[in-house]
């Protein structure tokens, strides 16, 4: 099946969640928001990560991939990848701000704090 809208994908092994979207903040020249509840993070990595402290966005998640999609096909792309049994956990984590610094992002946290990275 066939979904357009996809402008940016990476496997984020080496550096995590945060390492790549740092990358797609720097090379696209904006802002990204992640919202922390909307990550999909299964309970026992969160609790290995909590004990060890480790900060589970830093890790490297092989076998996974995080795909830029524009907002307007968002909800397609996403129905199409949970079609697929190894897309079952697939969500939209967050989105594109315009928000400066130019190459940053921030995270959305559940408490409703944010934690700004460059």
């Amino acid at each position: 099946m066939r979904t357009e809208g996809l402008s940016l994908q990476k496997d984020p092994t080496r550096g995590g969640l945060a390492n790549t979207v740092n990358e797609f903040s720097e090379k696209s020249k904006v802002g990204i928001l992640l919202k922390e509840d909307s990550i999909p993070i299964p309970e026992g990595v969160r609790s290995a990560c909590n004990i060890l402290g480790i900060d589970p966005l830093e890790i490297g998640n092989e076998g996974k991939v995080i795909l830029g999609v524009v907002k307007e096909k968002a909800d397609d792309v996403l129905t199409v990848l949970k079609k697929h049994p190894l897309g079952k956990h697939a969500a939209i984590i967050g989105e594109v701000t315009d928000r400066s610094p130019v190459s940053s992002w921030t995270l959305q946290l559940v408490v409703n704090a944010s934690c700004v990275n460059h």
